[in-house]
C-alpha cells in the first residue's frame, strides 16, 4: 500500500480538545505504553470521523496495526462519547459537528 501525507480541514483545537481527553483517559486506566502518542491517536481519529478513511489505510499511514487502528478509533469515540453524556447531564443542550457548526453543516444564527 502506497502512504501519502494528506491535510484535514479541522482546526487545531480539535485536536489539542480530543488529544487531552485521551491522555488524560489514557492517565485514568492506568496505560503505560501505547504505539502512538494521544496526539497521534486523535489526529487518526479526526482523519477516520472526518474523512471516513478504512482502518487499513490510517493504520498504513500510522504505522500501526488494522487491529490498533480499530481499538485506538473505538477507544476514542468511546471518550467522546462519555464527554457527551457529561455534557447532557450538565443541561448542555448545543451540538457541534467536527466543522464546530452545526451537524447537518447548516448555517449558525
Amino acid at each position: 500500500m502506497l502512504v501519502y501525507p494528506s491535510g484535514l480541514d479541522l482546526s487545531s483545537s480539535h485536536l489539542r480538545f480530543l488529544a487531552r481527553h485521551l491522555a488524560a483517559h489514557r492517565t485514568a486506566i492506568g496505560s503505560r505504553w501505547r504505539r502512538l502518542s494521544a496526539g497521534r491517536q486523535a489526529l487518526m481519529v479526526l482523519a477516520h470521523l472526518r474523512n471516513g478513511h478504512p482502518y487499513a489505510q490510517l493504520a498504513a499511514g500510522f504505522g500501526v496495526g488494522t487491529t490498533t487502528a480499530y481499538r485506538y478509533i473505538t477507544e476514542a469515540v468511546d471518550v467522546l462519547a462519555a464527554l457527551a453524556r457529561v455534557c447532557q447531564t450538565s443541561g448542555v443542550t448545543r451540538v457541534v459537528g467536527l466543522t464546530g457548526g452545526p451537524p447537518s453543516g447548516g448555517r449558525r444564527r
